[in-house]
């Protein structure tokens, strides 16, 4: 079973499947997010700090850094700001950038190993990703998609991360280092999405080995009370083989829901983890109520 190994200057991360599930926070990207592409673009530092550290605090053991912003340089804000997350919290980063002069920025000022999001089937990203992976031996995250898009089946998405792992495998970037997403789409269009994504992990961590991270939260956009959808889908797809999801820890239930989903797949040795968090939350609904 492979493991997948991440660290910042204090702290090592370990992914496997059978270890607790991972979480790599989403929050600090911009997309969507008026007041932190605001905060961005004005260098306020100490907003993205907080958000890094609510993530943390919430559950996340891994954050996700994105700068893209219009109008700004690239390079010199993500450098900037993994600088103040690093500051802010001592959990490992996830490098989210597809500029390519940005991401050698930024994997050269990390102190650590990071996990780079992303690279897809694309030649040109397989052509400029790869090789940065390689020379600073980071981590990567391969998206199953590629110049036609994301396959609509099973065999298409299976073919890609296969494309992905081999051009990897020839850089002699070790298949450890390699966490495959299969994508996931919203059921509201498309009621087989769900499926399509289950199946392709499943096919894809029975012939690779790999580990698996998805963006879990795209499979309820657009429909009513979508923590619920996110909840039942991110533990089926534990349950299928995934292993490192992007999700934004403190949204209500994901966190508990993951616990849960360890529990019932023997990860949490009695139930420590999953009394703990709730603990925790007792304490912090007392502190609030005073």
């Amino acid at each position: 079973m492979l493991r997948t190994t991440i660290f910042s200057e204090k702290r090592e991360v370990t992914i496997a499947r059978d270890l607790p599930t991972i979480l790599i926070g989403e929050r600090i990207n911009p997309t969507g997010k008026r007041k932190l592409a605001t905060a961005l673009m004005e260098g306020n530092w100490d907003y993205v700090k907080e958000m890094a550290i609510k993530q943390v605090e919430a559950g996340a053991h891994v954050l996700d850094v994105n700068v893209g912003v219009g109008g700004i340089d690239e390079a010199e804000y993500l450098v900037a700001a993994i600088k103040a997350v690093s500051e802010a919290v001592d959990v490992p980063l996830c490098i989210d950038s597809s500029d390519p002069k940005a991401l050698a920025a930024a994997l050269g000022s990390y102190k650590g190993k990071a996990l780079v999001n992303s690279v897809t089937g694309e030649e040109g990203s397989l052509e400029t990703v790869l090789p940065l992976v390689k020379q600073y031996g980071a981590a990567v995250i391969a998206l199953c998609m590629d110049e036609h898009g994301c396959a609509v089946d099973v065999e298409g998405r299976t073919a890609v991360a296969r494309k992905i792992i081999d051009r990897a495998d020839r850089l002699g970037i070790p298949r450890e280092d390699i966490i495959v997403d299969c994508l996931t789409m919203t059921v509201g269009a498309d009621s087989k999405a769900a499926l399509v994504t289950l199946e392709a992990t499943s096919r894809v961590v029975a012939e690779f080995d790999v580990n698996i991270t998805s963006g879990a939260s795209n499979i309820s956009h657009g429909l009513p009370v979508r923590e619920v959808i996110n909840a039942a889908f991110l533990a089926m797809m534990i349950a299928a083989g995934l292993t490192a999801p992007i999700v934004d820890p403190t949204a209500p239930g994901i966190t508990q829901a993951i616990l849960a989903a360890d529990l019932v797949m023997g990860r949490d040795d009695y139930a420590a983890r999953y009394i703990r968090h709730y603990r925790k939350m007792m304490k912090a609904a007392a502190a609030r109520a005073n």
